[in-house]
């Protein structure tokens, strides 16, 4: 399958979960990837075998540091010449959990890394996205910024308010670029068994147990795995596509349904 053949894309928060998934994918689908993360070893560790990866490049990447934003986008230029799909998908839970209990430190913390980050790569992206005439920006977002809830955010208010900016900021971004030809859409996994998960879960007071239940009835009754969510961005990104933007893809097994 090549339904990505020979597209340039930046994927962040790439040395796990949903990232990583989204990664392998996209190269199995014919795309150029940069892989970016501030785990530089992650990364190395997943993608270090050129042989099996050879249309990956590693990059350490701090997303809240438009420097490090635009030096990333500048080396993908010169590589590739053009930019075709970013993925905004790094994110953190919060070891704080309600509105009481979390500091002020935390918040903005969560905020520069969850929602400030997918504003720096978006803007980082945009000029090089209108030059060639085009692109498509996917933001992974959560179930939390649509209804937010303890089951939906493990009681983390900040991460709810982080996750639903990036919900509306991903309708702005589709409006204001419709005209340049440049798509951005968002994608709203519910309970995923990804590493922050399970430590958001943790912290919450959940058991692994419990993800895999989150609402009175299941549906279906078992937790969703990385690539769950990997195709939908896979779709989202492809020019399969091309009359797809503004728009809110849910991957919840049903949760918001209940």
């Amino acid at each position: 399958m090549n339904r990505l053949q020979n597209k340039v894309a930046i994927i962040t928060g790439a040395a796990s979960g949903i990232g990583l998934a989204t990664a392998k994918l996209f190269h199995e689908q014919g795309a150029k990837i940069i892989a970016a993360d501030i785990q530089e070893q992650h990364l190395q560790k997943e993608f270090g075998d050129a042989a099996n990866f050879p249309n990956i490049k590693i990059e350490k990447l701090d997303v809240s540091s438009l420097e490090q934003w635009n030096d990333v986008v500048k080396r993908t230029i010169e590589s590739y010449g053009t930019i075709d799909i970013l993925v905004n998908n790094a994110a953190i839970h919060s070891a704080d959990t309600g509105i009481l209990s979390t500091t002020l430190d935390s918040w903005n913390h969560l905020m520069l890394i969850n929602s400030t980050s997918v504003f720096l790569g978006t803007k980082a992206v945009l000029p090089y996205m209108q030059k060639s005439g085009g692109g498509s920006i996917v933001n992974v977002a959560s179930v939390a910024a649509l209804v937010g809830g303890m089951n939906a955010d493990a009681g983390a208010a900040a991460y709810s308010a982080s996750k639903g900016s990036v919900r509306s900021f991903s309708k702005h971004t589709a409006q204001h670029f419709a005209k340049d030809k440049i798509r951005c859409n968002s994608v709203y996994p519910g309970g995923v068994l990804t590493p922050m998960m399970i430590k958001g879960l943790e912290a919450g007071g959940f058991s692994n147990e419990q993800l895999s239940g989150t609402g009175p009835i299941p549906l279906p009754p078992h937790v969703a795995q990385p690539h769950d969510i990997a195709y939908g961005i896979l779709y989202l990104a492809s020019d399969e596509a091309k009359y797809v933007t503004g728009t809110e893809l849910v991957i919840d097994g049903g949760f918001v349904s209940q």
